[in-house]
């Protein structure tokens, strides 16, 4: 097998084409070899054929494409490969490839399109991995010998106790934003007291489960999807069904339950360091003491708030743990996917915290704010 080559007459400006122009001879030439075809052709006079070697379609369909997909004005070539190069010409052009980029007016429906098809898909994944997690449980209620106590200690550990310090801080900080901003407009009117009420109410319903479920799929569920993908990656999956083991109940059931039992107590944690943060806040921007503050908290704040915050952090938890569990076990054999998944994970979870979190809102709205 000879390596294809180019030859230029200096003469007549005649390109002459060397070697065996197949499959084997192209992917045996150097990388740069059609960018120097393309230069040679673009100053080419005519072009000889006489001296290759060998021509098949892979061959041809490289001289077609960079003659233009037309003969060019002079060819001298023998006749079978006029014949090939002539079948060649003789097929219809190919269809330009379809899921073109859309322009104008069409970007917004197709991103929002695409965006809700992707949220159905992983509503569809996560509600067929929530009905295998229901049988597993149901396995476990009837042999609580095989329940996997130390993986579910481990992501305890993992998703609560090692998230007290992110959450912490964040919701300290937020604490402190939230009455500086409140304190402006409250000072306007007087009702400087009425910072607790605020408080109260805005961090124990709303924003430290929603700040706490935020910070866990960010931190937790990204992890899980990883650590899922990995182990997909390497085989260990198919090593464990080979086995007899389930990853289900070895892998998904104790990441989703300790993410379900961990979020409520970190979403409390999240509420304590906010009001804390906020009462400080207070007590420098409105010169409300501490001890005004937490005596009028109780009275201020219906215990029912914080227990509605409680149950959402539940469904919060349940979510997300499904969500980077589901992403990892689809990764597929490659590193892209798996930042990918990643990537998805961390979105779809933070998307489907928020959707949760309007439903409820309106699920809810009968328990009055007082």
């Amino acid at each position: 097998m000879n390596p294809p080559g180019l030859k230029v007459d200096t003469a007549d400006g005649t390109l002459t084409l060397l070697g065996d122009w197949t499959q084997s001879g192209l992917s045996a030439a150097d990388a740069r070899f059609r960018e120097r075809l393309e230069q040679a052709a673009a100053q080419a006079a005519g072009w000889n054929l006489d001296a290759i070697g060998h021509l098949d379609s892979c061959g041809a369909a490289l001289l077609w494409q960079v003659w233009g997909q037309r003969w060019p004005q002079a060819v001298t070539a023998a006749e079978p490969l006029r014949v090939l190069l002539a079948r060649l010409a003789a097929l219809p052009p190919l269809p330009a490839p379809p899921g073109g980029q859309a322009s104008g007016w069409r970007i917004l429906p197709v991103f929002v399109g695409d965006v809700m098809l992707t949220l159905c898909r992983q509503l569809r994944d996560v509600t067929m991995l929530f009905g295998q997690l229901l049988i597993a449980s149901g396995w476990i209620l009837r042999y609580p010998v095989d329940m996997p106590w130390r993986g579910l200690s481990a992501n305890l550990f993992r998703v609560g106790v090692k998230a007290l310090g992110i959450t912490a801080l964040v919701g300290f900080l937020i604490g402190i934003v939230l009455s500086y901003l409140s304190a402006q407009q409250l000072a306007r009117y007087g009702a400087n007291i009425l910072v607790v009420d605020l408080l109260g109410v805005g961090i124990l319903r709303e924003l430290g489960p929603m700040l706490a479920a935020i910070l866990v799929a960010g931190r937790s569920g990204s992890a899980i999807t990883a650590e899922l993908g990995v182990m997909k990656i390497r085989q260990e999956l198919d090593a464990m069904l080979a086995m007899g083991l389930s990853p289900n109940l070895s892998l998904v059931w104790p990441r989703v339950v300790a993410l379900i039992i961990a979020m409520p107590l970190v979403a409390l944690w999240t509420d304590v360091m906010a009001l804390i943060g906020g009462a400080l806040a207070a007590w420098v921007s409105l010169d409300l003491p501490l001890a005004v503050f937490i005596d009028r908290f109780p009275t201020a704040v219906a215990v029912k708030h914080l227990y509605l915050g409680l149950g959402k952090s539940l469904v919060f938890g349940a979510l997300i743990g499904l969500v980077a569990c589901r992403n990892g076990l689809s990764v597929a054999p490659n590193s892209e996917s798996l930042g990918a998944a990643t990537t998805r994970a961390v979105v779809v979870s933070i998307t489907l915290v928020i959707l949760a979190d309007a439903v409820f809102a309106i699920l809810f709205s009968p328990f009055q704010v007082q």
